[in-house]
């Protein structure tokens, strides 16, 4: 049931509306209302500003922050999407307010729960006390998949067992705050709440400033300091590790790696060597003191933990029982998460701290125990029910009273074969906030998540959090899977806070890492592909455009076989996007007397490979792989590419012309990706490799291009060479070099091998050389790298060769000597490109030798 009642029951106009009636649940605690009378004295302020901001101006800064969202980013992967797209995050222009003196109590509530939890993660792993006096079940741990038994003789120091720890609150309708579940294995949310923050700050600039809200930057100071405190070298390798970009909150792992300043790896980018963990870069194997990892216990060594895993490091295990690398958090505290613990916490409490819980968690029943079993059966439609060991596709947990009595009978079958699988807790009704939707006001109920770090004496609590509503008025599920919304988290101070939080007592050792020894080889590759498809949808765009453009202008003859160059171009369209049969095989004639179907499908069919929008989902696949080493500004380009593409494939049926006004844009964000990635890039090592990804795909283009359309003759040649022009983007520059119409032995001077041409094969060529010479190299190799022979062969013949002869037939039809250059430059690429990939992309360690009486043994 609701009661309606005013926040604010001053008189206003229509505009301000929005904000002067809220309607809050019965019988439900709400974050905003005191009673039916008035709101909470914290919110009062900023009820005020937003009553004085005003519907339409509160929507337009919603808009903001809906805009800066999509270009920075922020995601949720969202697992069961047929097209398996990114979610956009979603954040609520309102926030969740907390005073000072509430927090305070919650802070101390938090920090007792982490030093419990930190000891009790000791002790069932070490001398296993609590199982000995029975305060709790053996059962209870033994039959848990996160009681990780190779890591039961592992020690850590006090403060590096929970480095890294979440806790979801809820409050009850009494106001009392109650902890829902421990986040102890990877706890995700901590980089969306630092995201949400820098939105706020930007949208609601005056309301954020005059509230005086708690800073949360102290909190990842203090972790990078505990970081570096658990590393024994002052010049320690921290690393970040993820599962990848397949992982829902991938986009979160990319912005702290890069927020902290840590190198982002996936497993294969780590090995064990003598058991210690080496990060494969371009440099060699380089030594990694610490991870910082956001893979499950039982992903993160498919040795000694889960075979099939494709994520962990092989050995890591080991690597971490010999003390040579540290882990945030230790495998194995996913034991933590066990939702039986519950159960037991306050006796855990009392045992260890000899103190009460400060926040209670909900009664639960662990229905390994006869008696609790017996409850949870009984009352099971007013409990939910979690499994504590499922497999993907059953269900975590399940609300007792949504199920049917089919399913209830079904369930309780399960509980009896299994008991231990299951527990049962007490349901809660969460609080109430406010959201903004549909121009005003609604109560939605919410969880805040809650991040701790450990510092050198304690734990320290992130001033707020990540606090979860649902977007359905009805569901008080929160799942991060589901259509949830976000807000940011304020906790008020009385005064303003001071800029300087004790800066000094953060003060590391500077370190300084070469590009080459921290770049990842698996980085390296994914930048290299990420120019080679930029260059590929680039050449492909440019190309369809042209042809489209050629077959918008009027000709006097209507019969295709009146124009010949046509079928030149046409025919390129095939050969360099490889989308046979298209313009050459089967069905080809029909193709080229209506090309403008075939066309459209080499542009926009997702499923064709070598097609325009094939390329351009390759190009964002390796862009979110290497997102961490991306600007905001390139990855905005890169977002409004990927809007691009889904809005025109949303269309049923796209005319030619639309298509062309599609081309000119992908165009423009494609040049814009371009220029920024020479202008906001370092110049280092993984710069290199994009650039020689753009460089050898770009010449592999030209050299195709010309191969398909000025090896054979046409009758309108002229024409055929204004619009190669045009497709390298060299008319202009043809025109002021040349005061004739196309002529071919110019056109091949200007778009072969001119070396002053930012388009020509010869000035890529050129660039090649450069940037191949200063990629990493064996220092003691006195001879030229099989990259280096092929490029500087493929240059040397490019520079042998005469235009003027080129460009004269062999015969009637045919330029023999053209062909023969263009095969062979055709061969040398590709051979360079595997090149390349052997050198550097495959890296494992540097080659030794020992060299002795001339003979040289392996």
């Amino acid at each position: 049931m609701q009661q309606t009642y005013a926040v604010n029951p001053q008189k206003e106009d229509s505009n301000n509306q929005f904000c002067s009636y809220y309607q809050c649940l019965n019988g439900i605690f709400d974050e905003m209302c005191l009673n039916s009378e008035k709101i909470r004295p914290h919110w009062e302020d900023i009820m005020r500003s937003l009553n004085m901001l005003g519907r339409v101006e509160l929507e337009r800064r919603w808009q903001e922050a809906y805009r800066l969202l999509r270009d920075n980013g922020v995601t949720y992967n969202m697992y069961g999407d047929p097209q398996g797209r990114d979610r956009p995050w979603q954040l609520d222009p309102i926030p969740l307010l907390i005073s000072s003196q509430e927090w305070s109590s919650i802070e101390r509530g938090l920090i007792q729960r982490a030093e419990l939890f930190s000891l009790l993660l000791a002790d069932l792993y070490g001398p296993r006390e609590t199982l000995h006096k029975g305060l709790l079940p053996v059962e209870l741990i033994a039959s848990y998949p996160g009681f990780l038994r190779p890591c039961m003789t592992i020690q850590y120091p006090l403060r590096h067992r929970l480095v890294w720890y979440a806790i979801d609150l809820a409050r009850t309708a009494n106001g009392q705050w109650w902890a829902l579940a421990d986040h102890t294995q990877a706890p995700a949310g901590a980089g969306y709440a630092l995201e949400n923050r820098s939105i706020m700050s930007r949208v609601l600039p005056s309301l954020f400033r005059n509230s005086h809200v708690h800073r949360i930057s102290l909190f990842f100071r203090t972790l990078r300091a505990t970081l570096a405190s658990m590393s024994t070298r002052e010049d320690h390798r921290i690393v970040l590790l993820t599962t990848g970009p397949d992982n829902e909150t991938y986009f979160e792992h990319a912005y702290l790696a890069k927020y902290l300043g840590y190198t982002l790896v996936q497993g294969a980018d780590l090995m064990v060597r003598e058991g210690k963990v080496r990060l494969k870069t371009l440099g060699g194997l380089q030594p990694v003191e610490v991870i910082l990892r956001r893979v499950d216990d039982l992903f993160c060594d498919p040795l000694e933990l889960h075979p099939d895993s494709y994520s962990g490091v092989a050995g890591l295990l080991q690597a971490v029982r010999l003390g040579n690398v540290a882990m945030a958090n230790p495998i194995g505290t996913g034991l933590l998460e066990h939702p039986g613990l519950l159960s037991y916490l306050p006796k855990l409490a009392r045992y260890f701290l000899d103190e009460d819980l400060l926040i209670p968690s909900p009664t639960c029943w662990w229905c390994g125990d006869p008696q609790a079993r017996t409850h949870v059966l009984a009352n099971l439609n007013q409990l939910v029910i979690k499994r504590t060991s499922f497999h993907s596709g059953q269900k975590a947990s399940f609300r007792g009273r949504l199920l049917d009595f089919k399913q209830s009978n079904q369930l309780r079958d399960e509980i009896r074969a299994h008991p231990h699988w299951f527990v049962g807790c007490q349901e809660v009704e969460y609080s109430t906030t406010p959201v903004f939707t549909n121009g005003r006001f609604e109560p939605r109920q919410m969880v805040l998540r809650s991040f701790l770090v450990s510092s050198e004496d304690e734990h320290r609590v992130m001033p707020g959090g990540l606090t979860r509503v649902s977007s359905n008025p009805d569901s008080p599920f929160f799942s991060t899977q589901g259509a949830g919304i976000s807000k940011d988290t304020w906790v008020l101070a009385s005064e303003p806070e001071s800029e300087s939080l004790s800066l000094h007592s953060f003060k590391q050792a500077f370190v300084a890492f070469e590009g080459k020894r921290e770049l990842p080889s698996r980085v390296a590759e994914n930048l290299f592909w990420l120019g080679r498809y930029a260059e590929r949808a680039d050449c492909t765009s440019r190309l369809l455009r042209t042809v489209l453009l050629y077959l918008a202008e009027p000709y006097e003859f209507a019969n295709f076989e009146r124009r010949p160059c046509l079928h030149s171009l046409l025919r390129a369209v095939t050969l360099l996007t490889e989308t046979h049969p298209g313009f050459i095989g089967t069905g080809a004639q029909a193709k080229l007397e209506a090309p403008e179907s075939e066309l459209l499908s080499v542009f926009l069919d997702q499923n064709r490979i070598g097609s325009l929008s094939s390329t351009l989902r390759f190009l964002l696949n390796a862009a979110k792989s290497v997102r961490d080493r991306i600007s905001p500004d390139i990855w905005r380009v890169i977002t409004d590419i990927d809007d691009q593409l889904q809005t025109m494939q949303r269309e049923a049926s796209i005319r030619p012309s639309e298509a062309l006004a599609g081309l000119d844009n992908l165009i423009l964000a494609l040049a814009a990706f371009a220029g920024l990635s020479i202008e906001n890039m370092t110049h280092g090592q993984g710069w290199l490799f994009l650039m020689i990804g753009r460089r050898l795909e770009r010449a592999v283009h030209l050299t195709g291009l010309f191969h398909a359309t000025l090896t054979t003759i046409t009758a309108e040649e002229t024409v055929l060479l204004e619009n190669l022009l045009s497709v390298t983007d060299s008319l202009l520059s043809y025109r002021r070099y040349y005061r004739s119409q196309p002529e071919s032995h110019a056109t091949l001077e200007l778009i072969l091998r001119s070396e002053s041409n930012p388009r020509s094969l010869g000035y890529q060529l050129v660039r090649l050389t450069t940037d191949i010479a200063e990629l990493p190299r064996n220092e003691i190799e006195p001879y030229r790298t099989s990259e280096e022979r092929l490029i500087l062969e493929a240059l040397t013949q490019l520079r042998l060769a005469d235009m003027e002869k080129l460009a004269q037939p062999t015969d009637r039809y045919f330029r023999k000597e053209l062909e023969q250059l263009l095969t062979d430059l055709g061969k040398l690429l590709p051979k360079l490109s595997d090149a390349l990939t052997h050198s550097h992309f495959s890296h494992a360690d540097q080659p030794r030798q020992l060299v002795q009486l001339g003979m040289e043994v392996d």
